[in-house]
């Protein structure tokens, strides 16, 4: 990347946990190498040390001139040499920073996370195996991120619906075949998803200040007694690990 950090502005270190005293003064002079991801999580590796980066529920951030205005909301600003900041906003300060000298995959927020669902990792014989003797309904153990990342309520409704199998449905009585075809599903719902900027319910947007348009493709999320786009059926919703569960009953039994 190569850009260097000329200064750091804290406005409001009260994120889910509080920015560390010292920060500004750490990051300051430093050069930007590489972004990565990992989850919900962005690494911004460092001349020494890398930052930890979360969104949070409403957090967003934007690429601004060093000139521009905060508005309510924005917590903090890494300002380049160039003029430009990284500006991060999020009204629920759900979200949070870190800076960290070690390997950031060992680092307790990412260290025992499972595998991206669009990795080679993520296979059929991993879920399957990753579901042997596991009671807890299956669109539960979707959503645990210590066995996929990645997959949140909307795409693990999708997923599901996409595969044919019940949101209740015991995680341990998934065959071999079921875990394929669950697999086969999340890739493709998540791929399609991506493909047109994701899925904008309400606030989201992306770094450009564009909705995706996921939302015109779901099959069941949101759509409690609307006709079932494949048999008719109205779907369903009820409340599964206080979350909104929508299932066709007749498509997937």
């Amino acid at each position: 990347m190569g850009r260097r950090i000329a200064q750091v502005i804290v406005r409001d270190r009260r994120l889910r946990w509080p920015i560390a005293k010292g920060l500004e003064a750490a990051l300051r002079k430093q050069t930007v190498r590489r972004v990565d991801r990992r989850a919900k999580y962005l690494l911004i590796a460092l001349d020494d040390g890398t930052l930890i980066v979360h969104l949070g529920m409403s957090g967003s951030l934007r690429i601004v001139s060093a000139e521009t205005p905060p508005r309510p909301h924005d917590h903090w600003d890494l300002v380049t040499e160039t003029g430009k900041a990284l500006r991060f906003h999020d009204p629920r300060r759900f979200g949070s920073l870190h800076l960290i000298e070690s390997d950031p995959l060992e680092h307790p927020l990412l260290a025992k996370l499972g595998p991206e669902p669009l990795s080679a990792d993520f296979g059929a014989e991993y879920l399957y195996r990753a579901t042997r003797k596991r009671s807890v309904a299956i669109k539960q153990l979707l959503m645990n991120s210590h066995v996929v990342v990645g997959v949140g309520n909307i795409y693990a409704n999708e997923a599901l619906f996409r595969a044919r199998i019940s949101p209740r449905r015991a995680a341990g009585r998934l065959t071999r075949a079921q875990a394929q075809a669950l697999v086969r599903a999340i890739k493709s719902v998540l791929e399609e998803a991506i493909e047109i900027g994701g899925t904008t319910l309400r606030d989201y947007v992306n770094a450009s200040g564009t909705p995706g348009y996921f939302k015109q493709k779901l099959f069941v999320y949101e759509r409690a007694k609307q006709p079932c786009r494949v048999c008719k059926s109205p779907i369903k919703q009820f409340a599964q690990g206080q979350r909104s569960t929508y299932w066709c009953p007749t498509c997937q039994r």
